[in-house]
């Protein structure tokens, strides 16, 4: 089987994340994502990490060739041998760049995966969300709350509400998102390697249709090869 590399894309709220853990569950593949990546090389006191965070400490972003270089030391383990999946990497078309100029060698397969979710269905999630500030475990207020109401039912700290989860400033998250975005949708559709996926429906609707998009690339690729 060819080498897959899945790129997840979605605004804040899509579920991305959830479904990129799903996925790499369903494929024995890792989900990375780009916080995780910094946080263990930051960790681990790499160069790298180092490099990262002293761009971070001044206020500054960490430049393509900082990441692109963690992402180029976390490809090459072993656990991506037969497929990887990407969360929050590509953001930039030098970055998109960057990853096909990777895996083009290979002859390996790519596949862009987009979460289209409506703006305001995705403000509706957002500003019903809230956080433990000690585990980190979210909850929604509306669809999925606290069994201990305000309370994080994990480890009984109170839930509090990020700043940037409130109406207006999701608004203008998602704005910036679609601006930023758009660039590398296009990029991708280019070269036939991007689906869009619906995901105003269930977690488990939205999975079962990654899923098959997912099988298809791989049997059309194994279709492609036979003599």
């Amino acid at each position: 089987m060819a080498r897959i590399a899945i790129i997840m894309l979605g605004p804040p709220g899509a579920g991305k994340g959830t479904q990129a853990r799903r996925l790499g569950e369903a494929f024995n593949f890792p989900s990375i994502s780009t916080g995780d990546m910094f946080r263990e090389e930051l960790n681990n006191q790499t160069e790298l990490g180092k490099k990262a965070q002293a761009y971070m400490e001044s206020g500054g972003l960490v430049p393509d060739e900082v990441v692109d270089a963690m992402v180029k030391t976390r490809l090459s383990r072993k656990d991506c041998k037969h497929g990887f999946i990407l969360d929050g990497y590509p953001r930039t078309i030098h970055q998109a760049e960057f990853l096909q100029g990777l895996i083009v060698e290979e002859d390996a397969q790519v596949l862009t995966i987009g979460i289209h979710v409506e703006d305001e269905v995705l403000v509706n999630r957002l500003s019903s969300r809230w956080t433990c500030p000690k585990c980190g475990k979210m909850f929604n207020a509306k669809s999925s709350p606290s069994r201990a109401g305000d309370r994080c039912d994990a480890c009984g700290t109170p839930l509090g509400q990020r700043k940037d989860d409130s109406p207006g400033v999701v608004r203008e998250r998602l704005a910036v998102y679609r601006r930023e975005t758009k660039p590398l949708i296009e990029y991708f559709q280019e070269r036939g390697s991007y689906v869009e996926i619906n995901g105003a429906d269930s977690v488990d609707t939205i999975f079962g249709n990654i899923l098959q998009v997912v099988k298809q690339k791989q049997e059309n690729r194994t279709s492609a090869s036979l003599p």
